[in-house]
């Protein structure tokens, strides 16, 4: 039996930070750290579904609704996939064109997330997943009811909450695995050409 001793030079200085673990736990365990990100994460998505529910109270212009809530909805994608991803869980995912003119998608977790807290990353995970299923189940209520007129708008709503969805889960399965983060087929065609799904309409 083969014995390895390591060896250690003992004038080398080591550090040791025994306050840095109780810091750590202390900072992820306060409840919002950046209330202004969490509430602009909640507020639009909430806002047009909210709208999508009783514009027929306030307007009978289907324009004026219509216009409104793809405001709100682009709003949400907008703020969710540019800041509140990379406050709130230290994600983020975007598109670049290389020198050839190709199309490279980028999903990123940053290492050091001392940043987050729990709460904060259970409401962002809870809104980014939730608002995508509400939004299919009023594709199906649209669809049975006959409201075809409002068919155009639940899909553009699906289809930007949806992206948002599939660009954190692949930054937050890039992360836990390790692997390279690169889009699938079907993602990238997805998200490189929304107009395949929106030119039908």
């Amino acid at each position: 039996m083969e014995l390895y001793i390591a060896l250690v030079d003992d004038t080398e200085d080591v550090s040791l930070d025994f306050g840095a673990e109780d810091e750590e736990r202390t900072l992820r365990t306060v409840k919002i750290r950046h209330p202004l990100a969490t509430f602009f994460h909640l507020i639009f998505r909430i806002s047009a579904i909210v709208t999508y529910l009783f514009c027929d109270w306030f307007s009978k212009s289907f324009v004026t609704c219509f216009i409104l809530i793809i405001t709100l909805l682009s709003f949400d994608f907008w703020s969710v996939k540019n800041v509140t991803g990379r406050l709130l869980v230290g994600l983020r995912w975007w598109n670049q064109i290389d020198e050839d003119g190709k199309s490279h998608w980028v999903f990123e977790a940053k290492k050091n997330k001392s940043t987050a807290t729990e709460a904060e990353a259970r409401v962002f995970w809870l809104g980014l997943i939730i608002c995508p299923i509400i939004w299919t189940g009023f594709f199906f209520s649209t669809l049975f009811s006959l409201k075809l007129k409002w068919l155009a708008l639940v899909i553009a709503g699906i289809s930007l909450q949806a992206a948002n969805l599939y660009g954190y889960i692949r930054c937050k399965v890039g992360e836990e695995t390790g692997i390279p983060s690169s889009a699938s087929f079907l993602g990238q065609q997805f998200l490189q050409r929304p107009d395949i799904i929106f030119g039908a309409l």
